[in-house]
Order: C-alpha cells, then sequence, then structure tokens
C-alpha cells in the first residue's frame, strides 16, 4: 500500500500508519498541497483474480504555479480573504486569481481525497439515510434518486497558507463532489476549526454503470490527527 503522510497547519505529530480491516480504505488526506487517488476497480479486480485486494494510492501535488496555458478544464489558485478570526468563513473577500496546469492525475482513478474534500472521476453521488454498510446490498434501489455529479469550486480546496494569519488563504479552484464532501464538514469559528463527522452510507454511480458504498467510519488518526479518512467500502453492489 502507497501512502503519503503530511501534517495540516493545526497538526503538530506525524502518525503511525495503522492496518486497515477487511473492507477498509486508509488515506492520510491531511497535506494541504496534494491529491490522493484510488481506483475502486483496480482494487476489485485484484481480489477477483484470486489476491488479496491490493489498495494502491497515488498522490500528485497541486500545481500553484502560474500558467498561460489556460482553458476550460484549467485549475487555478484564488486567494480569498476569510474572517478567520471574527465572523468565520462564511465571510470571505476575493483577492486575486491565476490559472495554473490542469491538476495531475493518474490514468485510470475512480476517487481523489484532499482534506476534507473529495473528487469522483465522472462519477455521481447520493447520501443515504443508513448508517450501516450491510444494509446496502443491492444498486437497483437507488437508480432514480438525485444523485449529484462534481461541479468547479473555488473557495474549499485550502491549499496556499503562507499567509493564514492574516486570514489570505489560497484556494484551488478544481471540481469536487459537494455530496460526497458533506461525510466530513469544517467549521470556523471556532479556532482551531471544528469537524462534524457524517456517518451515513453514501452511494456512488460511476460512469459505468457500477455502484459502490462508501462510509467515513473515522477522520482522527490514532494520534490525533485530522483528515486521516478510515473509509469502509463496498464495491461493487
Amino acid at each position: 500500500m502507497a501512502l503519503a503522510s503530511c501534517n495540516g497547519v493545526f497538526d503538530s505529530v506525524y502518525d503511525e500508519l495503522p492496518t486497515p480491516a477487511e473492507g477498509d480504505l486508509y488515506i492520510d488526506a491531511s497535506s494541504w498541497t496534494q491529491w490522493h487517488y484510488i481506483d475502486l476497480h483496480a482494487i476489485q479486480q485484484s481480489a477477483t483474480d484470486g489476491q488479496k485486494a491490493e489498495v494502491v494510492i497515488q498522490t500528485f501535488d497541486i500545481p500553484i504555479e502560474k500558467s498561460d496555458a489556460f482553458d476550460a478544464d484549467s485549475t487555478g489558485i484564488y486567494t480569498y480573504w476569510y474572517d478567520v478570526f471574527g465572523e468565520g468563513i462564511s465571510k470571505h473577500e476575493l483577492r486575486n486569481s491565476y490559472p495554473t496546469v490542469r491538476q495531475p492525475e493518474p490514468s485510470q482513478w475512480d476517487l481523489a481525497f484532499h482534506r476534507n474534500n473529495v473528487r469522483t472521476n465522472n462519477a455521481a453521488v447520493w447520501q443515504t439515510s443508513f448508517e450501516d454498510i450491510s444494509q446496502v446490498s443491492d444498486h437497483s434501489l437507488f437508480i432514480t434518486q438525485p444523485f449529484v455529479g462534481d461541479t468547479w469550486n473555488n473557495l474549499d480546496v485550502w491549499t496556499v497558507q503562507d499567509r493564514m494569519l492574516q486570514g489570505l488563504v489560497g484556494n484551488q479552484k478544481i471540481k469536487i463532489n459537494s455530496e460526497l464532501g458533506k461525510w466530513l464538514r469544517l467549521d470556523i469559528p471556532p479556532m482551531p476549526p471544528a469537524f462534524t463527522h457524517n456517518g451515513n452510507v453514501f452511494i456512488v454511480r460511476f460512469s459505468d454503470g457500477t455502484y459502490a458504498a462508501l462510509r467515513l467510519k473515522n477522520y482522527i488518526s490514532p494520534s490525533n490527527v485530522k483528515c486521516h479518512l478510515t473509509i469502509e467500502y463496498k464495491y461493487p453492489l
């Protein structure tokens, strides 16, 4: 299992990585500067081939250098002032923006993670009311539900933190899935930030018509570092 370990601005210690239980994924998504990609299809294929399910997490840095090669799918850095020490992050003002090269990604992937943010590879997500993944067995029960795809966002993927004490944060403009992102909400105030964990099961519909069930079991490491994600999954449904 290839994993990257990096601390966030409010974390102070590195971690020993736990051994995931069968049917779980463990991802250190605490870095402000990286996306971590997984391929559920490949994990399932390795198990189908009679091997122990092989989980490979591929990590790519977020590009922050200005680029002139801008197109409709280019990412960018949007610097906002947030009223971090006052009314909170709901009060913000755009101060600067510029394009970057596209976000690097693997040739094959399904989901990507950055702190409390999640991307999908042309998939869509629906949140169930179930809190036990064993209650989910047949994707046909969810076909008519209002699945939500990824949308462009330039407010929530915090990545440039060198002026954080001034309330200035550089955000990556990129498509993320706001529905799956509901499994972990960050609020300021208070300071340090408060995290709210949603333990419901989420259904992901991939572009090939297959479905997965995901549930965030935990987001805190054994040494209390936030955004270390333990994800329970079933694929395919």
